[in-house]
């Protein structure tokens, strides 16, 4: 009897195998082929894209677009900088102010958990509004034209906190009660304790973070002037409406439109704006799903 089960249950994993491998790499390929799309794009020549439109293959070629992007590489690797930095110090500090702020909210010795747990759930419904948000990073923060107006403003995440507060509330008390039975502070216990047992979940926040800095514009137009502290997705997105303009102009003129690499340049500004921080998420990848998942349904 035994081995007639041991035999259905092979035989089921070889029919999920030849079933789930197929879809799984199917999916993958729908997947895939828009970032094919995209790269081959931004190597084609722009009258082919406008009489053919987007291709597959690059028939073509064409390196106009990276051209007209790369003119003055020393403003593009300054604005990479400027965001490469934002990203990282931004994403430590919010990872480690959102882990910290989750764990004293699910700490069941602190009285007053609950009152502070519906104050930032409180937030998420409603807000004091852009006017006085922009006066408080501007009048009483001095955030204005300072690299920490694209940090300090988005560093608190409620969504993150909760997630956290999740995930944390599964790690017995008893962790800690020994610790401090041991004499090590609140602090010390969650540096060396909490902290690496939460790996999943400070690995999902952290995605969540940096792709959030990394892809932030906004805040660079509300609070920058200076063009040195441009980062990388404000300072494409003016190219690009800088060559806009210059196409409506060329539109009511004698000069070719289509010598204009409009739509090869939106593709190769995707790629150049998105192409390294893709590269992140090979590392978290293992932590992803399970942070993502046990905090949420912990909660």
């Amino acid at each position: 009897m035994q081995r007639v089960k041991q035999k259905n249950g092979h035989g089921d994993t070889i029919c999920f195998k030849a079933i789930g491998y197929p879809l799984i790499c199917l999916f993958a390929l729908v997947c895939i082929i828009p970032f094919f799309l995209i790269i081959a794009s931004s190597f084609t020549s722009e009258s082919y894209i406008i009489k053919n439109g987007y291709v597959l293959w690059p028939k073509e070629f064409s390196t106009s677009a990276y051209e007209l992007i790369f003119k003055n590489p020393a403003k593009i690797l300054r604005a990479y900088g400027v965001t490469a930095f934002v990203t990282i110090i931004g994403t430590a500090l919010s990872v480690f102010v959102n882990a910290m702020t989750g764990y004293v909210l699910q700490r069941k010795d602190f009285r007053w958990r609950n009152i502070f747990s519906f104050y930032f759930f409180f937030t998420t419904l409603f807000s004091g509004g852009l006017v006085p948000w922009y006066i408080l990073c501007v009048k009483t923060l001095h955030l204005k034209n300072t690299i920490w107006a694209l940090i300090i403003p988005t560093i608190v995440s409620v969504w993150n906190i909760i997630l956290v507060k999740g995930f944390m509330g599964g790690i017995p008390g008893e962790i800690t009660d020994s610790a401090k039975i041991d004499g090590a502070g609140d602090f010390r216990i969650f540096v060396k304790l909490i902290l690496p047992l939460s790996k999943p979940v400070v690995a999902t926040i952290g995605l969540f973070t940096a792709l959030a800095y990394w892809n932030d514009w906004y805040m660079c137009m509300l609070f920058i002037d200076k063009k040195e502290l441009f980062d990388l997705q404000y300072l494409l997105y003016q190219l690009m409406g800088s060559i806009k303009a210059l196409r409506e102009i060329a539109s009511q003129s004698t000069i070719s439109v289509s010598s204009m690499p409009i739509e090869s340049t939106k593709m190769a500004l995707t790629i150049v704006a998105t192409g390294p921080i893709i590269l992140v998420y090979p590392f978290v990848q293992k932590y992803f799903v399970k942070g993502l998942t046990l905090g949420s349904v912990k909660g």
